[in-house]
């Protein structure tokens, strides 16, 4: 259940990290592009931006002032209702869904435990899956919003792109649900902390010097879920609805200015929403490695002999830092794959989707299930 807050103190607070972290995804955008820029630029070997300010960061700036003193425009055949609501439906529901994502251990003090994410949601996995889903009606409202017949198609393809692809993306999670048990994302990330173990039919199994991650027991439900959080977030090789070639550029034709840039916000913001669920999904989120977030906190504490209390603090903070680089290397593939491969054919995408992701998800949920109901029985 979500939830605010009981008293003053805890709806004040939550509100603090709500804005934090949208500040914090409105930031990252930015930087995003200026990384995609100069990704593409060294794997196409160009420049890229080089010339406003070091490294061309002071290009940003200059995009900043472009998109927000543009020339509001508006088609005359369109409704501006629809038009004009389409790109603030599109950066909400991103937003949203992401600050549900736990990115650090709790930093607990004498009086309060504050939790290093928006809010705690206890079925995360469906409150992130229900709000990034409204998606597809942001498409749609800004396709026929724009009176336009290329945008129109463009919101056509995405929306069906987006409910073909969410069937794969859940059924893949399915897989994680069932290994863990739960759908609160914090329980998922401590039954991943510590050790690699695997117990089955009386035996079991260690490795102490590698990580309990979920990605070791559903390596197939990962690929699935990240090849279909590209398809859901838009991006290359499933940008089907920006098809320059045939679309001009689908349902954002008819789009610039800060409404176009709200759009970007939108689209960076479920890849950051794929990424973070990936981490906390197959690769223990904020954990270390192989040590759980007690013995990170013990091993600060003895090692620079300080109290529990700062212990908790750097703890929070190396968690924080583990989980961000994770969530970075996700981010940069993100990139890397869009200046890589190319684009699919429309009905590739949807026979990929169909014929494809959909079977092979629907095995690994039935081959997860019937591996647990085996191994739990004979351990009974």
């Amino acid at each position: 259940m979500l939830s605010m807050g009981n008293s003053t103190f805890e709806i004040a607070i939550n509100a603090v990290k709500t804005i934090l972290v949208f500040f914090m995804m409105v930031q990252a955008v930015p930087i995003l592009v200026w990384l995609e820029r100069r990704g593409s630029a060294f794997i196409q070997n160009r420049f890229g931006p080089n010339r406003v300010g070091p490294l061309g960061l002071i290009q940003l700036l200059a995009d900043a002032v472009k998109f927000l003193t543009k020339e509001d425009f508006a088609p005359e055949a369109g409704n501006r209702f629809l038009f004009y609501c389409a790109p603030v439906f599109a950066l909400i529901p991103a937003a949203i869904a992401y600050m549900a994502i736990p990115m650090s251990v709790p930093l607990v003090t004498e009086s309060y435990t504050f939790l290093i994410q928006g809010y705690e949601v206890n079925v995360g996995i469906v409150f992130i899956l229900g709000i990034s889903s409204l998606a597809a009606y942001t498409i749609l409202m800004a396709g026929w919003g724009s009176g336009s017949k290329f945008s129109l198609m463009g919101a056509l393809r995405a929306s069906a792109q987006i409910i073909s692809y969410e069937l794969a993306l859940g059924l893949a999670i399915v897989g994680v649900i069932l290994l863990y048990g739960t759908f609160n994302l914090t329980e998922m990330i401590h039954a991943q902390a510590g050790a690699f173990h695997f117990s089955a039919f009386g035996y079991t199994i260690t490795a102490p010097w590698a990580p309990n991650w979920g990605i070791f027991y559903q390596p197939v439900g990962a690929i699935l879920f990240f090849a279909a959080a590209f398809a859901e977030s838009n991006r290359l090789p499933f940008d089907l609805a920006e098809g320059e070639a045939e679309l001009v550029a689908g349902f954002h034709t008819e789009y610039g200015g800060f409404k176009m840039l709200m759009f970007f916000i939108g689209e960076y913001g479920h890849m950051m929403i794929a990424s973070g669920l990936m981490v906390t999904f197959y690769f223990g989120g904020y954990s270390i490695w192989a040590a759980t977030p007690a013995d990170v906190q013990q091993w600060f504490a003895d090692t620079l002999s300080v109290s529990n209390q700062v212990a908790n603090i750097l703890s929070v903070i190396a968690h924080f830092l583990c989980y961000t680089v994770k969530f970075a290397i996700f981010l940069w593939i993100f990139i890397h794959v869009r200046w890589t491969l190319p684009r699919f054919r429309y009905d590739q995408l949807m026979d990929l989707g169909w014929k494809t992701m959909l079977p092979w998800a629907l095995a690994n949920t039935i081959i997860t299930a019937t591996v647990i109901f085996v191994t739990s029985y004979f351990i009974l």
